[in-house]
C-alpha cells in the first residue's frame, strides 16, 4: 500500500509507478498542488529552475509548459545534457514532473488567430515516445491560448498516449484554446474517462464564464465513479491575482471536491505562479502544518 502524497517523503514519491502515484494523491484528500512552470524562460531567481522556486513555497507536482520534446531546454541548469534535463529537476525538486502536450485541431473553429506551435509541443506519437524516454512522469494533454486544441482532438490524444507513454495521463482544457465549442462538459468527460485518461482537467470555478460550482460537482463525481482523479485549473492568468482571490478559488474547488488544484505560470512575466499565491493556496487546501511539512521537507529524504 503506498503512503498518501502528503506525507510521502522524496524517494517514496519517485519510486512510484504511474497507479502508484494516482493511489498516492487520491489518498491526501484534495490536497495535492501542480505548479506550472516555463522552463525555457528566464527564472525568477537566474541561477535556479522555477520548478525549484515553486516547490520551495508548496508545490507538489511540477508541470512545465512550452517544452519541446525535441529541444529540451530549462533554464536555471547549466552544463546537463538535454536527455538528463528531466532526471535532473526530479532529483533535485524531489517532486513528480510533467509537460503540457498538445493536441492541435486543424479543423477546429477558432475564435482569434491561430498561434502556431513547434511539432515538439504538439501530441503525436514521436513526442509521447520522447516524454517517455526522457522519464516524465506525467502529461498534461491541454491547450495553450489561440492554439486550436479541442475536446474530441484531446479524446484521440488520450488513446495515442495510453499506447506511447506509461506515466499518468492528464486530459481537458483550462480554457477556450481559441476555438469556438464549449470548454468542458459532462459529455466531453465521459469521453475522456473512457479514453483512459487517468486525470480529467476542467476549469477552475471562478477562472471562466459560466462554468459553475455545479458543473464542476457533477464531473467530479461522474470521474470518481469511473477511477478518474480530478485537477482543478487556474488557466486564466488569476494566478496573479491577490492573496485572497485565489484563497476563494482554491476552497470553492476544494469543496467540489478535486483531487489536485493546478496554478498557472502567469505571475512576474517569469514563468511561474505568482509565488506567494503558490503558498496561499497550499495553506488554504491543507493548514500551514501540511505547508511547512512540504516546502521543509528534504529532496534527499
Amino acid at each position: 500500500m503506498v503512503k498518501r502524497f502528503l506525507s510521502a517523503n522524496a524517494s517514496d514519491i519517485l519510486s512510484m509507478n504511474a497507479q502508484e502515484l494516482k493511489q498516492s494523491i487520491k489518498a491526501s484528500e484534495g490536497r495535492i498542488i501542480c505548479s506550472e512552470v516555463i522552463g525555457n524562460m528566464q527564472p525568477i531567481i537566474g541561477d535556479i529552475t522555477n520548478a525549484e522556486v515553486a516547490v520551495s513555497y508548496g508545490a507538489d507536482l511540477i508541470l512545465m509548459n512550452g517544452f519541446d520534446c525535441y529541444h529540451p531546454h530549462i533554464n536555471g541548469l547549466t552544463d546537463v545534457p538535454a536527455e538528463e534535463l528531466v532526471t535532473t529537476v526530479r532529483d533535485y525538486t524531489g517532486r513528480p514532473i510533467g509537460i503540457n502536450l498538445e493536441p492541435v485541431d486543424n479543423t477546429a473553429d477558432l475564435l482569434e488567430q491561430r498561434i502556431e506551435i513547434p511539432k515538439g509541443r504538439a501530441c503525436s506519437a514521436e513526442t509521447l515516445s520522447l516524454a517517455e524516454n526522457l522519464g516524465l512522469d506525467f502529461i498534461c494533454l491541454t491547450g495553450n491560448p489561440g492554439t486550436g486544441v479541442t475536446n474530441k482532438s484531446i479524446v484521440e490524444a488520450i488513446k495515442l498516449a495510453k499506447i506511447h507513454f506509461s506515466g499518468l495521463v492528464i486530459a481537458g482544457k483550462m480554457h477556450g484554446a481559441g476555438v469556438s465549442e464549449p470548454v468542458v462538459s459532462l459529455e466531453v468527460i465521459k469521453q475522456f474517462v473512457e479514453a483512459g485518461a487517468d486525470v480529467i482537467l476542467m476549469p477552475a470555478v471562478g477562472s471562466i464564464p459560466g462554468f459553475t460550482d455545479e458543473e464542476l460537482i457533477s464531473g467530479v463525481r461522474y470521474a470518481k465513479e469511473h477511477g478518474a482523479l480530478t485537477m482543478s485549473a487556474i488557466g486564466t492568468s488569476q494566478e496573479s491575482a491577490d492573496q485572497e482571490t485565489v484563497k476563494q478559488i482554491a476552497l470553492r474547488n476544494k469543496i467540489a471536491g478535486v483531487d489536485i488544484q493546478h496554478i498557472g505560470d502567469g505571475g512576474y512575466a517569469a514563468g511561474v505562479a505568482t509565488l506567494e499565491n503558490i503558498y496561499a493556496m497550499s495553506v488554504a487546501i491543507r493548514g500551514l502544518r501540511h505547508t511547512m511539512s512540504r516546502v521543509s521537507r528534504s529532496a534527499k529524504r
